[in-house]
C-alpha cells in the first residue's frame, strides 16, 4: 500500500518550523510523507500574512508537488494553515477538488478572530465531505468548544474533537499530544 503524504502549513505567526508540526513529522518517521510548508509571505521574510486567495494559490502549488504519490493525502494545519486548507478542501478557489484527499487535521483553528464572534469563518465548512479531526484547547479565544462544535455539526464529512483541557490557542507544552492524535487520526482513515 502507497504511503500517505501529510502536508502541514503554520498558522499566521510562526513557521513550519512550529514544534507541533516538527513533532507530527518526528512521530510519523517513515511510514508516511510528512511535509511541512512555509507560505510565501514567511519565505520572502515578511510578517503579515497575504490574503487568502493568495495563500491558497500556494497551498494549490505545493500539491502539484505530490501528484506524483499514489496514497492518500491529508493535509492541515495549525490555526491559518489549517484554515486554508479547509478552503481549498471545500474548493473556495475554484479551482476543482483535492486529488486522493482523504481527511483533515486542523489544530487551533480559527473561528472567528478573538473577542469577535460575529466575524464567523465557516461558510465553506458545509462543503467539506471528508473525515476532519479539530484539535483545540477548551480556552481558545478564536473560538470556545460550544462554538466549534456548533459549527463543525455542519461539516457533512466525519469530524472528531481533540480536547486539551484548559488549553488556549498556542496549545504550548502540549505538542506531543497533538502529534499522538494525529496519528491516530491519519491511521484511522488511510
Amino acid at each position: 500500500m502507497a504511503k500517505t503524504t501529510l502536508l502541514l502549513y503554520p498558522g499566521a505567526g510562526t513557521g513550519c518550523d512550529h514544534s507541533s508540526l516538527v513533532a507530527t513529522e518526528t512521530l510519523f518517521g517513515s511510514s508516511a510523507y510528512v511535509e511541512r510548508r512555509d507560505f510565501p509571505y514567511r519565505t520572502q521574510g515578511r510578517r503579515a500574512p497575504d490574503r487568502a486567495p493568495k495563500l491558497m494559490a500556494a497551498i494549490r502549488d505545493d500539491l502539484g508537488d505530490f501528484s506524483r504519490r499514489r496514497g492518500p493525502l491529508v493535509m492541515g494545519g495549525r490555526s491559518m494553515g489549517g484554515r486554508m486548507t479547509t478552503m481549498v478542501a471545500a474548493d473556495v478557489d475554484d479551482h476543482g477538488p483535492v486529488a486522493r484527499l482523504a481527511g483533515l487535521v486542523l489544530i487551533c483553528y480559527p473561528l472567528h478572530p478573538p473577542g469577535k464572534p460575529d466575524r464567523l469563518r465557516v461558510e465553506h465548512l458545509p462543503n467539506l465531505h471528508v473525515p476532519c479531526l479539530f484539535i483545540s484547547g477548551t480556552r481558545d479565544p478564536f473560538g470556545t468548544p460550544d462554538e466549534l462544535e456548533a459549527w463543525t455539526s455542519t461539516i457533512p464529512g466525519p469530524v472528531e474533537h481533540h480536547w486539551i483541557d484548559g488549553g488556549r490557542h498556542d496549545l504550548a507544552g502540549k505538542d506531543d499530544e497533538i502529534a499522538d492524535r494525529i496519528s491516530g487520526f491519519v491511521t484511522g482513515i488511510s
